[in-house]
């Protein structure tokens, strides 16, 4: 198997020293660098961009600058996505969105974790774990979903939060593990 191939099956892989990753990551960062810096009011071109970024997306999506993620093409957004400034994605497996997210400033998605063992982690292993969020679902500033996580629908993540474990549909989780505190009736 492949360093890539092993990624994307969620298995430990070498991301420090494959040249089809790192040359992946290199020509996304560059369209990433481009997009950030492109003038704000030039909405069609940001658009036109980050449809070369993003893997598969709907009609109705809207990303603020700056936006940065490690393949781009892990990345799903669904109809009527919006995200606000500094969102971060690290993709090495599959982050996908559904309809009717809005995601708040400074929110960090990371499908990306390293062994708890030294001696693998210090060879420069790591694992990649996919990130699923529901449908019509709102995620407050400064909110870091973990590798493997996946977000029901209906459902508010608190600010400040860091969702470690899988949060189910139809509820409202704050906190550092992030925890469900009152389940919503729709």
């Amino acid at each position: 198997m492949t360093e890539k191939e092993k990624m994307l099956a969620g298995e430990l892989y070498n991301a420090n020293y494959d040249k089809t990753l790192i040359k992946e990551r290199i020509e996304v960062k560059d369209k990433c660098f481009e997009y950030n810096n492109i003038k704000p009011s030039d909405i069609e071109k940001r658009t036109i961009l980050m449809k070369k970024i993003i893997g598969k997306y709907k009609n109705n999506f809207y990303i603020e600058q700056p936006f940065m993620c490690d393949y781009g093409y892990n990345i799903e957004i669904g109809e009527n996505f919006y995200s606000n400034h500094n969102l971060i994605i690290l993709d090495g497996n599959k982050v996908e969105f559904g309809d009717n997210v809005f995601i708040a400033p400074n929110c960090a998605f990371y499908t990306a974790g390293h062994p708890l063992d030294t001696e693998r982690r210090n060879e420069g292993l790591e694992y990649a774990r996919p990130i699923k969020i529901g449908n019509n679902v709102w995620i407050g500033g400064n909110v870091v979903v973990l590798p493997g996580v996946t977000i029901g629908d209906n459902v508010v993540i608190g600010a400040g939060s860091i969702v470690n474990k899988d949060i189910p549909p139809n509820s409202v989780a704050v906190g550092n593990p992030c925890r469900v505190v009152k389940k919503i009736k729709n």
